[in-house]
């Protein structure tokens, strides 16, 4: 399966559909609170969609070897690594979620990406874990541009995180995304400077690491056929954000009002 490079018009409506997507994530930002069940912060995110004129891409979806996915996005709980499952039960302070929101607006493309949620005040290490996996997001998507490879992605996350004591998941990735949810290439978030594939102007693909307090080992949680969860039940974090190779960089597409501040070594959200 080849790598879809988009179009000047393809790529203005992936910037639609991303701001889209980082929209929905405002939208139930002040919702989340100790109290609230994650089945609400679903029921809210659909809202969200239908008064923007989009539909979410993750229910009903079944890849090979999978049931259907019952939610309209995916609410990653503590030691939940991805692809966690609303239900009715509240979270509590000290908590931490991952809400992964992936939107198609109505001529049929993809916005994709996630945040990570304290819920109340949360412990010392849950605060630093959300925080450097967002660092490692971000000098993962620094190393963009034409000419870089996808292992020089990898491997400014991987050094960054192990550096500080965490693991990177290994069984999860990035990827293309279009008008397909997920397209080549796969974007890991380890490897070696210089290898993989080639960046080329007008690549999209998301860059969304998941990192791990304890160690990197992860299992599927129950007979659901969707919940990850960390072998160890250490904490798990995850941040996901949608670019664009540009000319010259990078463009991050997922990006609207509510979305966080950059991190002090960022200085652009494009170049």
């Amino acid at each position: 399966m080849s790598i879809t490079i988009k179009s000047a018009e393809d790529i203005a409506a992936m910037r639609v559909a991303c701001r889209l997507a980082s929209e929905v994530l405002d939208y139930i930002t002040p919702h989340i609170k100790p109290g609230i069940t994650t089945a609400e912060i679903d029921r809210l995110g659909a809202e969200c969609m239908a008064q923007q004129g989009t539909v979410s891409a993750t229910i009903g979806y079944q890849p090979p070897g999978y049931p259907p996915y019952p939610g309209h996005l995916c609410t990653s709980v503590n030691h939940v690594v991805c692809h966690g499952i609303p239900n009715d039960k509240p979270l509590k302070k000290g908590d931490i979620v991952n809400v992964d929101v992936t939107v198609i607006t109505k001529d049929g493309w993809y916005g994709d990406n996630s945040r990570m949620f304290m819920i109340g005040e949360c412990s010392i290490a849950a605060k630093r874990l959300s925080a450097l996996t967002f660092d490692a997001m971000w000098l993962g998507i620094q190393q963009v541009r034409p000419g870089a490879t996808l292992g020089d992605i990898g491997n400014a996350i991987q050094t960054f995180a192990e550096g500080h004591g965490l693991s990177v998941v290994r069984e999860f990735c990035g990827h293309g995304i279009g008008q397909k949810f997920h397209e080549e290439p796969q974007i890991l978030h380890y490897g070696r400077p210089g290898t993989g594939t080639v960046l080329e102007e007008g690549m999209v693909f998301t860059v969304e690491p998941m990192l791990n307090l304890g160690k990197r080992e992860i299992k599927e949680l129950g007979k659901d056929g969707w919940t990850i969860v960390t072998k160890d039940h250490s904490l798990s974090a995850q941040w996901e954000h949608t670019l664009v190779v540009t000319r010259t960089g990078y463009e991050v597409m997922t990006l609207s009002a509510g979305s966080p501040a950059l991190p002090p070594f960022v200085t652009t959200t494009s170049c």
